[in-house]
């Protein structure tokens, strides 16, 4: 992922980052190789840092999605977390009015994971796979639901529909492009604009004022 040569854009903490976005913006794009080219899904995931050298990711996909062939030895996948993103018009900025020497821009977080896919047709490791994503999704709300609410049949039934992914990591690309090379009065302006926006508007504004605090 290119990164500007200043550094202002890059991420310490990537694996931070990442367990940051897998628990706020879990739905990920998961790309694979081919003989014929590329194959992309979108799927929650779930991360878990210590597990493998660098972590590892869970997913499942449908069965009759033929992704999941793709998980074979030495094939490389990356699969691709955005945070909040939004348009930054240059009105927002004080170097507008001072010199007028300014342009839009695009402002987001994004963490790009690559590895290696493993795909998994245990039963076992599915229900066990599933357990864990729907308590992960269902813990916050007010009447979680669970797998145990279903009947065991039934759920057994679902789980032979699906096959699981494990990416085993390899490395790690992160970014956070948050206006982190303009001024205090750019940023500060920024901040005010996007607050005063859509929920994912003001979702940024927030990002950006956790990234410039230091500022």
């Amino acid at each position: 992922m290119y990164q500007p040569g200043h550094g202002k854009f890059e991420v310490e903490d990537s694996v931070g980052l990442l367990v940051q976005l897998v628990a706020t913006f879990p739905a990920t794009l998961v790309t694979t190789t081919t003989d014929g080219g590329l194959r992309t899904s979108i799927l929650p995931m779930l991360f878990e840092p210590d597990a493998g050298e660098h972590g590892v990711l869970y997913g499942h996909l449908a069965r009759p999605n033929e992704q999941w062939h793709d998980a074979r030895p030495g094939a490389e996948a990356i699969a691709i977390f955005n945070g909040a993103d939004a348009y930054v018009t240059p009105s927002w900025y004080e170097e507008k009015r001072r010199t007028g020497r300014v342009v839009p821009t695009w402002n987001y977080t994004t963490v790009v994971v690559h590895g290696v896919l493993v795909a998994h047709d245990d039963h076992a490791w599915l229900l066990g796979h599933v357990r864990k994503l729907v308590e992960a999704h269902e813990r916050n709300r007010g009447d979680p639901w669970s797998v145990d609410d279903a009947p065991e049949a039934y759920i057994a039934g679902q789980a032979k529909g699906i096959v699981g992914l494990e990416l085993v990591i390899g490395w790690i690309d992160a970014k956070r492009k948050l206006t982190q090379n303009r001024s205090r009065d750019d940023i500060d302006g920024a901040i005010e604009g996007l607050a005063a926006g859509s929920p994912r508007e003001q979702a940024l504004a927030q990002d950006m004022r956790e990234a410039n605090t230091t500022d």
